[in-house]
């Protein structure tokens, strides 16, 4: 063996020696490269994981909306405002925390027709209900808090009866708000007289609210509804002011038996404004005695007041009771004709004859006893 050979023998021993360290070596970074991925991969699996499990759970509250379970507890009394959609009205329920979610609500609601039929006004609602639950309670009349409806011709005392019963509001307070009526709006025209201006209709009554709170939204209704009529440049064609206006419709209003009836009625004032005759209605004597009944007696007509139409001629010194908008509108549209009289002659049925000469009204006044005859006491 020469040196050449033994160097050479040596080398390439040396040479294995260093190629197997080295793949000892890219051996054990082989393996650690495999346990870095291996864990980078658990940990992108953790985290696609996770985000698939929250998107999964907003998507699972996107298609099914949270939404309590049963018919709720408790009560509160929430408002449908005039105007308001499916979508305010479910923000009005989520927020009084009535239903869970105002998706649900409105997922329960699209699958009922009726639901747009829900009015504006207070309701009587449970805390945490199924959607479908407070749909339904909605939909129910018995869940309609404070409606009231007033109907034509009524006198103020009349409307505040109306509301003490259903509000619980004392008599006294409401009678105190027509002695001094200034915070309600009236119209200058009205010389601060209640009487005549609490518009008839269907109110909605906030919970909790003060007698003028109540009285408000009926004088705000007529205003907005008579101010569509011009009733001062209306009524100066006839040489009427604005309260001479409601004061005559308030006399129309209570005596027309039916919707027929206004226009002549109004026409048998003028007429009789222009014959310089009274007008002579008993209803204006109810008024002063505060009664409500169709007989007026010889000796009830002599009632000393300045609303006796029988003692004084023209109109009496303001209204005797709400007119609505029809009546209004009469006393602006007088029916032509030469009537001079008008009687009930059958108040079962809101007959109303009308008669141009005192015997053609005699003989009306004949009919209308014998009815009275035939129903004693009423």
């Amino acid at each position: 063996m020469n040196n050449t050979d033994f160097w050479g023998d040596e080398t390439r021993r040396e040479s294995r020696a260093d190629r197997s360290e080295q793949r000892k070596k890219q051996t054990r970074k082989k393996r650690g490269g495999g346990a870095a991925a291996v864990a980078a991969l658990l940990f992108l699996v953790v985290v696609v994981g996770g985000g698939g499990y929250f998107g999964y759970t907003k998507l699972k509250n996107y298609m099914q909306p949270g939404d309590y379970v049963g018919e709720g507890t408790g009560a509160v009394t929430v408002e449908v405002k005039d105007g308001d959609y499916t979508s305010a009205i479910a923000t009005t329920l989520q927020k009084a925390d009535v239903v869970k979610s105002t998706k649900a609500f409105n997922e329960a609601a699209k699958d009922e027709p009726k639901s747009q039929g829900i009015q504006p006004g207070f309701y009587r609602m449970r805390l945490k209900m199924s959607a479908k639950s407070a749909l339904a309670l909605m939909l129910d009349p018995k869940s309609r808090a404070g409606v009231i409806n007033v109907p034509e011709g009524r006198r103020a005392v009349e409307v505040f009866k109306l509301l003490s019963a259903q509000t619980k509001v004392p008599m006294n307070e409401f009678l105190k708000v027509q002695k001094n009526p200034k915070g309600l709006g009236l119209p200058g025209f009205a010389k601060g007289d209640l009487e005549g201006y609490l518009f008839p209709g269907q109110y909605n009554l906030p919970p909790k609210a003060t007698a003028a709170q109540l009285l408000k939204p009926m004088v705000d209704r007529f205003k907005e509804q008579v101010g569509t009529l011009d009733i001062a440049a209306e009524g100066r064609k006839f040489d009427l002011t604005p309260f001479q206006v409601i004061t005559m419709a308030s006399l129309i209003e209570a005596e027309a038996g039916k919707p027929v009836d206004r226009r002549k009625i109004s026409r048998v004032i003028y007429n009789r404004f222009k014959a310089n005759m009274p007008l002579g209605f008993d209803t204006t004597i109810l008024y002063i005695l505060k009664k409500r009944t169709y007989s007026v007696t010889e000796a009830q007509t002599r009632t000393p007041s300045p609303y006796n139409t029988y003692l004084h001629r023209g109109l009496p010194v303001g209204a005797i009771g709400s007119p609505g908008l029809e009546s209004i509108k009469a006393v602006l549209d007088p029916l032509p004709g030469k009537w001079l009289f008008f009687v009930t002659t059958d108040p079962t049925n809101r007959i109303t004859e009308y008669a141009e000469t005192y015997p053609q009204h005699q003989k009306l006044v004949d009919k209308f006893n014998a009815w009275a005859r035939k129903h004693p006491g009423q």
